[in-house]
């Protein structure tokens, strides 16, 4: 699972790489202009925090001849025990690490339990009674149902029968065995579930899937994203930047600003477009944006909120004041600016959002000096959430 984490944490910071817009931009001011630097670091994680080792359970032992389901130790997570067929469970059958490191419940062990008292008949089987055949004999899968096999078997001194079934089968009252569907046990509920998506039940077992542009993880359990940008497995054309999204990729074309009352704009790289100078008697023109900056940032559905998406601030303060402001944007509902330092302003996911979706929110760095303005730099944000959680 940390591995997994991590490998999209990496996504991420890739991702803004590949979008020219870093979560965190710092601009420096100075003759009324603005221009983005390189990376001044990342700030605010787009996914849940790794556990610190206080926050972390002891691993919990596997009973013999039983089975643990999930692998998470870190405070509030839960796991599951099932015992093999034949065996009765003794204990909790699902354990929560709590707050103080300790888990709920006591340990599980799987004891024998199942006897089953057969009725011999006397059927004849190569010239011999069945009641003479050797007692141990292999399981056979039915033909006429893959979930249901014969158990094995052996005789007992007392005259009775003991059976026992293999893995991922348990005994039923009519002495078969019979299949153990785990994704109809645990895949229900989130707090439970063995697969991040689908899981397809097999006989004896299960089997988790992965969505389009997933690839299943070395856990058998979480889902990889696909880079398609990056693999160049995507369709966008030359004049296109390919961004890469949790399960997919999207084509994007921005545009600079169109001419309007002697204001214009020329294109300085791929994500960024700058001001032409201004006329001298342009007053209109001079209170446009110096620059204006394209920031595409993925996101998986329904996270946890507040959530820091995007980070603004200036190496220096050339006027008395630094203000940000949200200025325009299809869904500005769900966004709210904070100033979290002197010169640094915060994007906020306010309210969770279930994906698909796609938010547009434009945000407004100003300086003043005794309330006239310097300069001012636009970021038009972009913001792709999957359709799925993870």
């Amino acid at each position: 699972h940390v591995l997994s984490t991590l490998q999209r944490l990496q996504k991420l910071l890739a991702g803004q790489e590949l979008a020219g817009g870093p979560t965190h931009r710092t601009m420096p001011w100075g003759s009324g202009l603005l221009q983005p630097l390189p990376d001044a670091g990342c700030s605010g994680s787009l996914l849940t925090p790794l556990p610190l080792p206080s926050e972390i359970c002891p691993h919990l032992a596997t009973p013999l001849h039983g089975r643990k389901l999930g692998k998470q130790v870190a405070v509030g997570h839960e796991v599951h025990f099932l015992c093999d067929a034949g065996f009765q469970l003794l204990g909790s059958k699902s354990r929560t690490c709590l707050q103080n490191r300790t888990w709920s419940g006591q340990q599980p062990v799987c004891h024998s339990s199942v006897t089953l008292t057969w009725v011999r008949l006397s059927l004849p089987v190569h010239g011999q009674n069945k009641s003479h055949l050797s007692a141990t004999a292999d399981w056979v899968t039915l033909n006429n149902s893959s979930s249901s096999r014969q158990p094995r078997c052996t005789d007992t001194r007392l005259g009775s029968r003991h059976c026992t079934c293999d893995t991922g089968f348990q005994l039923s009252a009519s002495g078969m065995c019979q299949d153990v569907d785990e994704c109809q046990l645990f895949q229900s509920s989130w707090q439970t579930r063995i697969c991040v998506h689908n899981c397809v039940n097999l006989p004896g077992s299960y089997r988790c899937v992965c969505p389009e542009g997933y690839l299943m993880h070395t856990d058998q359990n979480s889902c990889n994203d696909v880079d398609e940008c990056t693999n160049r497995q995507h369709n966008c054309s030359r004049a296109e930047l390919c961004i890469n999204v949790f399960g997919g990729y999207r084509c994007m074309h921005p545009e600079c600003p169109k001419p309007r009352l002697n204001t214009s704009y020329v294109r300085t790289s791929k994500y960024q477009c700058e001001r032409n100078p201004c006329p001298m008697d342009s007053t209109v023109c001079r209170l446009a944006a110096n620059s204006v900056s394209f920031h595409y940032l993925p996101l998986q559905s329904n996270l946890t909120m507040p959530r820091v998406l995007f980070k603004m601030s200036t190496r220096r303060l050339v006027g008395d004041s630094l203000r940000f402001a949200i200025t325009g944007g299809s869904n500005q509902g769900v966004f709210a600016v904070a100033r979290s330092a002197r010169h640094t302003g915060e994007l906020i996911l306010t309210s969770p959002v279930v994906g698909p979706a796609t938010l547009q929110v434009e945000l407004e760095m100003s300086q003043l000096a005794q309330k006239v303005l310097l300069g001012k730099h636009v970021f038009k944000v972009m913001t792709f959430i999957s359709q799925y959680e993870f």
